[in-house]
């Protein structure tokens, strides 16, 4: 059977991707699939098999090597493309460190973009779940995996995290048992995110005068400019007495005092991606059918520590809160949560890491799910890791492997592996960090070294 014959068959055998009730603008989309015959070869690694198709509605690339397999497929997860009506796929930031080390790896498209981890999860899956039917129709019959692990970024950590929840294994139409999770700067508080992006906003229109009535902020457009004028006196180089509060606030908000946070809230490219969801409505761009954010049980702290003082009472007293819509991310009959939530509630070893400077999928993520696996008893199969940058997904590719040869070797029954406290007053350190990072350039890193080197320089040195 040739792989066009069998791709056909797969995708007809596919359940329907949506409930039939479903209004959603993220259901009346439509995405454009990449004209792709091949990807290349890495450049002096062992020689791989590599293909590329589409199953149903996704394409997808998968890398095998072309001897000495060891039986293992890694599934990757890429981040969010926001509505950009291009499909693409992306190559996993430890390519090299998988194809050396005899792993396969895989990665989809996914069949829609957007912030549709539902999308994301059962695509991925799907994948998976075909991998040795498509060796086998590339004339290489493979063996069904041994282990298969899942990584993501950004949204690909949330759908990482997600792949492995317990109601994750309940509710999916295309069903993986992973052996092990690696999420990177993964949006690990699920829809806690959005209340994040709502109470920043909310409290920039307070502070700048300009008072929200309700959420979302009425005339965001219109608003924008007027408000970072009251923030900033040049933007986002010189903050204005308003400003540093609002400064103060994202802080606490984004999960307490930190080396590198003060280098990332400067960072012009970090602030602006806050900025950017400054007019959201709370359906996560058409994911939901109204909004989820929820900030009324949020406290804005000016400092952060003792009481909360007179003027935090007030400001908190006088700020307009988001309020969800009851029932917009139910359980769905046919399958997952349109965004599929991280009660921290799962079964096999998960490994994450995070920069301590983003600002924009902060490490208060971290610490909601750390707070969650508590709850559950599963604390003693969660690491997390700490990094020194100030970006949004900063890794050098050496620290990504070497969390990766972490998570596997921790799979494999050796030791659970080290790891960082996130709580906030253990992020407060000044030494904070220092443990995982790894300044070594790699040919995959996705961060400027030289950048990172002058925000670290503002801090102790973490050599002893």
């Amino acid at each position: 059977m040739g792989a066009a014959a069998l791709l056909t068959i797969l995708a007809t055998a596919a359940l329907p991707r949506d409930d039939p009730a479903a209004s959603r603008p993220q259901d009346r989309r439509s995405f454009v699939l990449p004209a792709e015959s091949e990807f290349a070869a890495l450049p002096g690694v062992p020689a791989t098999h590599r293909w590329v198709g589409v199953l149903d509605g996704a394409a997808y690339r998968i890398e095998v090597p072309a001897s000495g397999w060891n039986g293992q497929l890694l599934m990757w997860a890429h981040g969010y493309f926001g509505e950009d009506p291009n499909l693409r796929v992306r190559d996993p930031l430890i390519r090299r460190h998988l194809i050396e080390r005899g792993y396969a790896w895989a990665a989809s498209s996914f069949s829609k973009n957007g912030y549709d981890v539902r999308a994301g999860v059962e695509d991925t899956n799907q994948l998976a779940l075909a991998f040795t039917a498509i060796a086998r129709a590339h004339q290489l019959p493979l063996a069904e995996p041994t282990r298969i692990l899942i990584a993501g970024a950004s949204m690909g950590g949330h759908i990482a995290a997600a792949a492995v929840e317990r109601a994750t294994l309940a509710d999916e139409r295309h069903r993986v048992r992973y052996a092990g999770a690696l999420p990177m700067c993964g949006v690990l508080g699920d829809t806690e995110l959005a209340n994040y992006f709502a109470a920043y906003h909310l409290a920039a229109v307070q502070l700048a005068g300009r008072p929200a009535r309700s959420y979302p902020i009425e005339n965001w457009s219109g608003l924008r400019s007027a408000v970072q004028e009251a923030l900033w006196s040049s933007f986002p180089a010189q903050l204005t007495a308003a400003g540093e509060r609002l400064k103060a606030i994202d802080m606490n908000l984004s999960g307490g005092a930190r080396p590198l946070f003060a280098e990332g809230y400067a960072d012009p490219v970090l602030l602006e991606m806050l900025w950017s969801t400054g007019g959201r409505d709370g359906t996560l761009n058409g994911v939901l059918t109204g909004n989820v954010a929820d900030t009324r049980g949020i406290i804005y702290r000016f400092d952060g520590t003792g009481p909360e003082s007179t003027q935090e009472r007030a400001f908190n007293a006088g700020i307009a809160r988001a309020a969800p819509v009851a029932g917009v991310n139910e359980r769905r009959p046919g399958g997952l949560r349109w965004v599929p939530l991280l009660a921290g509630e799962f079964d096999v070893p998960v490994l994450t890491l995070h920069t301590l400077g983003d600002i924009y999928v902060p490490i208060r993520m971290e610490q909601i799910y750390r707070q969650r696996a508590a709850t559950h008893g599963r604390g003693r199969l969660l690491v997390q890791r700490l990094i020194r940058d100030v970006g949004h997904c900063a890794f050098t590719e050496a620290e990504a492997d070497e969390a990766f040869d972490a998570l596997t070797a921790w799979v494999a029954g050796g030791a659970r592996p080290a790891g960082d406290d996130v709580g906030p007053a253990a992020i407060a350190a000044p030494r904070a960090g220092c443990r995982f990072t790894r300044n070594v350039a790699g040919e995959a890193d996705h961060t400027d070294l030289d950048k990172r080197r002058a925000a670290q320089a503002h801090y102790a040195p973490c050599a002893p």
